[in-house]
């Protein structure tokens, strides 16, 4: 690929805009393993890419859980993620982003390489396919460039869901070889199985050979 046609630098969007109003507390603060669910998503993606910020709506923009990190503030009118997405994609046009939620717990490293392995630069965008009921998955994707301009003609024509998006337009479905990267937690009772998922995984031998008997 020669310089004319260089694919855009990839940049970060962790979405931290959210209500929470079904876990009844800010999932962003949510801790596992002493860290919280805003700063692991942060980290995780800076290990990937040049610049990461925040997204957030204007009314959190004084919140010290979120001022420690450099912000994109909710620009266009609207609600829900798309307004997240959209804001980035207005303040820098001319980079993809990759949007991350912040309520992704079990996200790893593997699904992150294999997200911007198999980008593909030419299509809207580039999302994996839920495990769950098998649609295009918008909280874990690369938004190209091009998507800004539809994703405004979408939503001026009352589309509020990304999801929906992704199924209309030009998007590279990936099939997640980390079937459980994509498993967010949106509820009290979703958060205490996740803390007993993670506390199983510590507890859990390092090696099992000692309970086989040769």
């Amino acid at each position: 690929m020669t310089a004319a046609t260089a694919a855009p630098r990839i940049f970060g969007l962790v979405l931290a805009g959210g209500l929470s109003s079904r876990m009844q507390r800010d999932k962003a603060t949510l801790q596992y393993r002493g860290k919280s669910q805003l700063e692991r998503a942060y980290e995780l993606a800076a290990g990937y890419l040049p610049e990461v910020y925040v997204s957030v709506r204007a009314s959190q923009a004084a919140d010290p859980s979120r001022l420690r990190y450099p912000l994109i503030v909710d620009s266009v009118p609207g609600e829900g993620p798309i307004v997240g997405i959209r804001s980035a994609l207005a303040a820098r046009p001319d980079v993809a982003w990759l949007v991350l939620a912040c309520d992704l717990p079990f996200l790893s490293e593997a699904a992150l390489s294999q997200l911007l392995a198999e980008r593909d630069p030419a299509a809207s965008a580039t999302a994996f396919r839920s495990t769950h009921d098998g649609l295009p998955e918008p909280l874990c994707a690369i938004w190209e460039p091009k998507s800004a301009a539809e994703l405004a003609a979408y939503q001026a024509a009352d589309g509020s869901c990304p999801r929906k998006f992704l199924i209309r337009h030009g998007t590279k479905i990936l099939e997640p070889r980390d079937r459980r990267a994509l498993d967010n937690v949106n509820t009290p009772d979703e958060y205490r199985e996740a803390l007993h998922s993670f506390d199983s995984e510590v507890s859990a031998p390092c090696n099992s050979r000692s309970s086989i008997t040769p």
